[in-house]
């Protein structure tokens, strides 16, 4: 799912990149929702909360959301340059530190998030927490693809699979159509399973609070397993083929 790059990349890569990526998304957008009040997947409509604190010149509200901007655009920044930094190195699979990072802040808040609430942690400082993992993975996601995926808002998948229906009606040759087809597919996957993602983690939520976000974590550590040993065994039946 990750290890290809440009037109390595198929449909089937992107489509499970997106299943399993947007599943844990919304996972981590209701457990958000329910335990902190924030919406930590994405950053659109922190933008109008900042507005209306700067206006009403209240500093805690206004700077609170500004810390939201900033912490996915920190996680966004640090994803590219640990990518960036191994694949310079040629590293064989330049994604991990950064999914590692994001599995590590999820297990952290999985674990003790529920204690840090009762303790009296600051939600928005939680809050930073989840949308700087967020923004971890919607940065890799995005370099992966070669911004086909993205995993974590679907304000520009909804706008995407409404032209691209509207499309429908004119592209008639079977090429552009079944590439048409194809982005549909792709794009109601996304909004499919992050649907999904938020109605599975809010029945968890119910059940275990935020010790949701381990059977998040769990997930992603079983794809970047299965990453791993699949990337492994291509390479073990390359070096067989070629004698090397």
């Amino acid at each position: 799912m990750f290890r290809h790059k440009g037109k390595a990349r198929t449909f089937t890569h992107n489509f499970r990149l997106a299943a399993f990526l947007s599943f844990i998304a919304g996972i981590v957008n209701i457990c958000g929702v329910l335990a902190l009040g924030v919406l930590t997947t994405n950053v659109t409509g922190h933008f109008a909360y900042f507005a209306e604190g700067v206006l009403k010149k209240s500093d805690t509200f206004g700077v609170q959301f500004l810390f939201y901007l900033l912490a996915f655009l920190s996680g966004s920044f640090i994803s590219s340059l640990l990518t960036e930094y191994y694949i310079h190195k040629e590293k064989r699979s330049p994604h991990n530190a950064a999914m590692l990072l994001e599995i590590l802040l999820l297990l952290i808040i999985g674990l003790f998030g529920n204690r840090f609430i009762n303790d009296g942690i600051s939600k928005p400082l939680l809050a930073c927490t989840l949308l700087f993992a967020m923004g971890l993975q919607n940065s890799l996601v995005s370099k992966v693809s070669s911004s086909a995926v993205r995993t974590t808002h679907l304000t520009g998948l909804f706008t995407d699979l409404g032209i691209e229906l509207s499309q429908l009606f004119f592209y008639k040759e079977a090429n552009q159509r079944q590439q048409l087809l194809r982005s549909i597919g792709l794009h109601s996957g996304i909004i499919f399973f992050f649907f999904a993602g938020c109605v599975a983690g809010g029945i968890c939520y119910l059940f275990i609070g935020l010790n949701t976000l381990v059977v998040a974590t769990i997930i992603l550590i079983l794809t970047l397993i299965y990453d791993n040993l699949t990337l492994g065994y291509y390479r073990v039946r390359r070096r067989l083929r070629t004698g090397n």
